[in-house]
């Protein structure tokens, strides 16, 4: 068995979610190799937890999402549910052989799903230590124009990276964000303006998501104003699109275009909440520099920001709900236009990097170990 998959899961049990004796863990597998199950099962036992594993498969997800009914979906979200208020920890393993194996599923059918699942979720979130991380496929290797070998090689040096390493300076942009009211973001086909005042700043360096490497608020529901042109492609409910372009009047998307406007403005009017914004978040992963159509490594590109449409979390809370959570991101380092993020007047970043002494921690340099 590859070394790897057991250095892995000692991130995940580990850093990420601390398994301790007698813990209940439940491993959720999409479309990955036996082999890496198997290392977590293991390391979970060596820790005195109690695992346990299902299993899922995206061409049988596909199947059941394309005729869903609320039945179907009340009756398995009520299975669901119940076992995740029996566990302390989610630990989940995504892969995808094929990315866009759900964009025939039609747009209602995907709802129904959503909508049963949320309170699932919902619990997953608040009430346990969980992690969630992607698997590398040979279609995620595509995506990021790379043989599958180098990809892999990628992969695990990203996943088991020392995030410990972050901690100081994620702790000096969590306590600067917690002060600020003003932000403005600028750059290319962007000028947007709105408050995080008393909101407050969460930390992510490997606690929830593997990759990870941001730190997040949310704005005030009311209060985003100005133009926003994305500069990543995103993939959402088995849909891709590129080049999104959001405006907004008192902090909802008035008007919205993309490569699929039909699309986008179809999933944007799934309820009153999607069209409000649930997550501001800076990102600073030093190894994660261009956009690869994987949200996960996406959202924690060096030099980026993500701004969310949708559900917000409880930690950084304006109070927007919506069964949408759409992570999607602008890359603001040289080489993809540059940028600014303006913090009550105070330039903050600027291209990429991070300006103010206490931040510079969080540059890739200093990430990689080169200072």
């Amino acid at each position: 068995m590859d070394t790897r998959y057991f250095d892995l899961a000692n991130v995940l049990t580990g850093h990420s979610t601390e398994v301790k004796a007698g813990d209940k863990v439940l491993i959720e597998s999409f479309d990955v190799p036996d082999d890496m199950v198997l290392a977590l099962i293991r390391t979970v036992r060596s820790l005195g937890g109690v695992p346990f594993v299902t299993h899922y498969h995206a061409s049988i997800t596909r199947e059941l999402l394309m005729e869903a009914s609320d039945d179907q979906y009340a009756y398995d979200s009520e299975i669901k549910l119940q076992q995740m208020q029996g566990v302390d920890v989610y630990i989940a393993l995504r892969g995808a052989h094929n990315i866009f194996e759900n964009s025939d599923v039609p747009g209602e059918r995907m709802q129904t799903a959503l909508k049963h699942y949320r309170p699932v979720q919902d619990y997953r979130v608040q009430k346990t230590r969980w992690v969630v991380l992607r698997w590398p496929t040979s279609a995620m290797a595509q995506q990021a124009q790379m043989s599958t070998e180098a990809f892999e090689d990628f992969y695990f040096r990203v996943c088991t990276m020392d995030y410990g390493r972050m901690t100081v300076g994620m702790d000096a942009l969590k306590s600067l964000m917690d002060k600020t009211d003003q932000v403005h973001l600028k750059g290319q086909g962007t000028d947007l303006k709105f408050s995080i005042k008393d909101i407050g700043a969460v930390t992510c360096g490997g606690f929830r998501n593997i990759p990870d490497g941001e730190v997040f608020s949310c704005p005030i529901k009311n209060s985003v104003e100005g133009t926003l042109q994305y500069n990543a492609p995103t993939v959402y409910q088995g849909s891709s699109f590129d080049n999104v372009r959001l405006e907004f009047e008192q902090g909802k998307i008035v008007q919205a275009t993309s490569s699929d406007t039909r699309r986008l403005n179809e999933i944007l009017d799934t309820d009153a909440g999607s069209r409000y914004i649930g997550e501001f978040s800076l990102a600073f992963n030093p190894h994660i520099t261009r956009a690869m159509r994987d949200i996960l490594f996406d959202e924690k590109i060096a030099g980026s920001f993500h701004f969310t449409p949708g559900q917000a979390y409880e930690e950084a809370d304006n109070g927007n709900r919506s069964q949408v959570h759409w992570d999607m991101v602008c890359i603001q380092t040289p080489e993809f236009g540059g940028g600014e993020v303006w913090f009550d007047g105070v330039l903050i970043r600027k291209d990429g990097l991070f300006i103010p002494e206490d931040l510079q921690k969080l540059n890739p340099d200093y990430l990689l170990g080169d200072t």
